[in-house]
């Protein structure tokens, strides 16, 4: 029963009868019945202009499929690709709940927007080749019929790291891995970098690797909008609201080592509504966790990580909020339009931003400097102490930048090894993951997206195999350490 109170005291007995159906949303008016009724009441009514009812679009439906907790660019890839590769048009209800429909506080919107394929793990660099094409080839996947095409402003510049004779080797090895999955990647010597970016001071730098396709920076916004877009027009539903509350049927078994551990699976995800104490219980088959920072709170609402420590039922999945803070500074003689995504030896970073000279950029912090995440407020003194010293050593012209401007954004970082998590929980049965990418899940979301699809529709992964981003690796404590980490 849909827990909400209706103006005016008309009865909840009228609007689940006369307005809500079970297999259809909550005022689906495709026929045009209610929008019809609506208006006789209007005219019946004194005064002709009372609305007797609040707008309830936003609502979820009773029963979905497939649940997406968070309407991020990683829930909407999954919701896509879910109805892309279902076998019958409409076989699935799915459903996508985002909590905050202006995307305020989202990292999607709040990212820097890059794209490389310079990982040490070839998961990673084959997640993101397959996102480079997605992103090159919008258009082909994402058009809506009637609607303006999408403008990405991908921009190919390419990523450009940089490391010091300690680093020289792993960089040497790691290129190789690249190159071996299908990466356009160079090394270069001080004295080739020298040659082909003048403006870097090559100071400390052993060795330089370059990203010659494939790699650069895009409009994130426009990849979420065009991913919602197109799966709205697929038929996916989508809600504001807060996942509260998880309910499963538990049970109990005795695993091969006598351990006692209770099986779940989740049948209803309560939504509470925004503004509202209320909330609307949706019954589901499968949960998708793709709620990014807070994912770790959403594992919680089904038990996960809340038993004994030491056993499966006690691991959590080790995903949190992490704040990172993006400088924009202007600087008219710094480098030019060649200018790619630059990665210092220091962990500083910065690009091109548009064509007037301006540039954004940061650093990450270490672990004992780690913010508080309680806002999204940015401390203008940690450019000042932390990343101008090292860009200005290592870009003479940024001596004399100027700070215009500054946002934070949130990292859905994975504390165990800072990789993503992907696939199904062990014990609860039915939620699966799409998140802890620490970073660069924007950039590899379009093949996530496609790889949790492929596990839910088909039970494997068909096109990129993501066994070893399993949450399995948190109990049997197998690290999968990414040396790329930015």
């Amino acid at each position: 029963m849909l827990r909400r109170t209706l103006q005016l005291g008309f009865s909840r007995g009228l609007l689940s009868r006369g307005l809500r159906t079970r297999n259809r949303g909550p005022f689906n008016d495709k026929d045009g019945k209610w929008a019809e009724f609506k208006k006789k009441l209007q005219v019946s009514w004194p005064g002709g202009s009372w609305e007797p009812f609040t707008d309830t679009n936003h609502l979820p439906p009773e029963h979905a499929d497939v649940v997406i907790v968070g309407g991020g660019v990683m829930g909407w890839s999954v919701a896509y690709w879910l109805k892309r590769l279902e076998a019958r048009k409409n076989a699935m209800r799915v459903l996508v709940v985002e909590r905050d429909p202006t995307y305020s506080r989202a990292s999607t919107g709040l990212s820097i927007g890059g794209i490389r394929q310079q990982f040490s793990i070839p998961q990673n660099i084959q997640l993101s080749l397959f996102s480079s094409g997605f992103l090159r080839n919008i258009n082909e996947y994402l058009t809506v019929p009637d609607e303006p095409p999408l403008d990405i402003q991908f921009n190919p510049s390419g990523y450009l790291l940089l490391a010091s004779e300690e680093n020289a080797s792993v960089m040497e090895h790691n290129v190789k891995v690249q190159r071996q999955e299908g990466a356009k990647v160079c090394l270069l010597s001080p004295e080739q970098l020298k040659n082909k970016f003048p403006w870097i001071n090559t100071e400390g730098i052993a060795l330089a690797s370059y990203g010659l396709e494939n790699e650069g920076w895009f409009d994130p916004w426009c990849l979420l909008q065009g991913l919602r877009r197109k799966a709205l027009s697929m038929g996916v539903y989508h809600s504001h609201g807060e996942v509260i509350g998880l309910v499963s049927s538990v049970r109990p078994m005795v695993t091969a080592r006598g351990e006692q551990v209770n099986l779940k699976r989740i049948y209803e995800v309560h939504v509470k509504m925004n503004n509202s104490l209320e909330y609307q219980p949706v019954e589901c088959a499968i949960v998708i966790n793709a709620a990014g920072a807070w994912s770790g709170q959403v594992a919680e609402l089904a038990g996960i990580g809340t038993g004994a420590p030491g056993t499966l039922q006690g691991i959590r999945l080790p995903v949190e909020p992490r704040k990172r803070y993006v400088y924009v500074w202007h600087c008219p003689q710094g480098p030019g339009l060649e200018a790619p995504l630059v990665t210092d030896i220091s962990g500083a970073y910065f690009r091109r931003e548009g064509l007037g000279g301006y540039y954004l950029g940061g650093c990450s912090p270490t672990e004992e400097e780690e913010p508080d995440t309680q806002d999204l407020e940015v401390d203008q003194d940690f450019f000042q102490e932390k990343v101008w010293p090292h860009l200005a050593q290592r870009i003479p012209a940024f001596n004399s930048l100027k700070v215009r401007s500054a946002w934070a954004g949130y990292y859905d970082y994975n504390t165990f090894d800072q990789n993503g998590i992907v696939g199904p929980h062990p014990l609860v049965s039915n939620m699966y993951f799409a998140t802890g990418f620490s970073g660069h899940g924007l950039q590899q979301a379009p093949a996530v997206g496609r790889a949790v699809a492929e596990i839910l529709l088909y039970g494997n992964f068909n096109t990129i195999d993501l066994n070893p981003f399993s949450f399995n690796r948190f109990y049997l404590g197998e690290k999968v350490l990414e040396c790329n980490i930015i």
